[in-house]
């Protein structure tokens, strides 16, 4: 799938097979009914293989299932969620060329005619987007409000968007990444999600979770190239000894799995604090950060344990590597995270 920069349809099938796409969607809408720690898992484990895949389902359960969960009306939930449980993947529709880490800069726009709204626009570093059914579209109904003129839609594939590009990146090839027009396309009035000018406090909201899923996404990808590598450093003997039993090998391997594991322990703390209904957006920005630092890191001391090896596709320690950069741009780059770190402090020691 890295080669060909597509995601395996088979692929997507076994995710909703396996009960992965619903995670927290109710039973009786065919979701697993579970809690959000458990997807936080399942996306761990996921990336430990593929972290293509692992964002994948990402984006679907935090993002998508999540906004429609807990600001969709019985009637839209009734209608969304089984769907998006059992067979269509969801794409998250944020992101414009003019607007990223600024997302309430955004310029697409939506007007009302009669029962329908008119929505004309571009979004650019869309996740899921070329194989996805379902969208949520942020547009705003009425720019001179800024902000809160920002609205959610839902919409599918066939009421008009367009897949204008689809990127080639350094990493998570596999993971479709693409620019979506909109020109006068026409959806229900009843396609709103929450109300008419609150999409900007759902961007928010469900970033804030979203970032925990990333988090687990960086640091199921620094275990698995932890365990691709270090079994060769027991094999490979150089000297008269394994390579792995040396004193400086040793040193660095013991401390990536520390850093590993004092990631994991930041994630799990935000993951907890989200299903006890406790504030968690200062330890999801703590666990987005520092996962994505220790992915970096221990994906690159991977590829230097295997050595030349390590450097070929051959092992796919360096694909690894290539998945981590994406971690420190994405759902909030590191600045944005510190940034909200750093506000945190300020208002409890000021």
């Amino acid at each position: 799938m890295d080669e060909n920069e597509m995601m395996d349809k088979g692929v997507i099938k076994g995710l909703f097979e396996q009960g992965l796409m619903g995670i927290e969607t109710p039973a009786d809408l065919g979701g697993s009914e579970s809690s959000f720690t458990a997807a936080i898992i399942a996306i761990e484990e996921l990336a430990k293989v593929d972290p293509s895949v692992s964002v994948m389902c990402d984006v679907h359960n935090t993002l998508v299932n999540t906004v429609v969960r807990k600001y969709g009306t019985k009637e839209q939930q009734e209608k969304w969620l089984p769907q998006l449980a059992e067979s269509s993947l969801g794409s998250f529709c944020l992101s414009e060329p003019a607007s990223g880490s600024d997302a309430f800069a955004l310029q697409t726009r939506a007007r009302k005619e009669g029962d329908s709204w008119i929505i004309n626009g571009s979004k650019m570093w869309i996740t899921n987007s070329y194989e996805a059914e379902v969208f949520l579209i942020f547009a705003n109904v009425d720019p001179s409000k800024g902000y809160k003129g920002i609205t959610c839609f839902i919409a599918t594939k066939d009421m008009g968007i367009q897949i204008a590009k689809k990127e080639q990146k350094l990493g998570i090839r596999a993971s479709s990444t693409c620019t979506l027009n909109f020109d006068d396309m026409k959806i229900p009035a009843e396609n709103v999600i929450g109300e008419v000018g609150k999409g900007y406090k759902i961007a928010i909201e469900i970033l804030n979770e979203g970032r925990i899923g990333i988090a687990a996404q960086m640091i199921g990808l620094a275990q698995g190239a932890f365990d691709k590598a270090v079994p060769y450093t027991y094999q490979r003997t150089q000297f008269g000894q394994p390579i792995g039993t040396f004193q400086g090998m040793q040193f660095q391997i013991a401390q990536a799995a520390i850093d590993i594991e004092t990631a994991r322990l930041l994630t799990y703390n935000a993951a907890r604090r989200k299903d006890e209904g406790k504030e968690f957006t200062q330890q999801a920005a703590m666990a987005k950060y520092w996962s994505s630092v220790i992915a970096q890191r221990v994906s690159g001391s991977a590829i230097e344990w295997a050595g030349g090896v390590g450097f070929t596709r051959e092992t796919g320690i360096e694909k690894f590597w290539r998945d981590s950069k994406i971690g420190a741009i994405y759902e909030g780059t590191s600045n944005i995270q510190l940034q909200t770190i750093a506000k945190y402090i300020q208002k409890q020691y000021s």
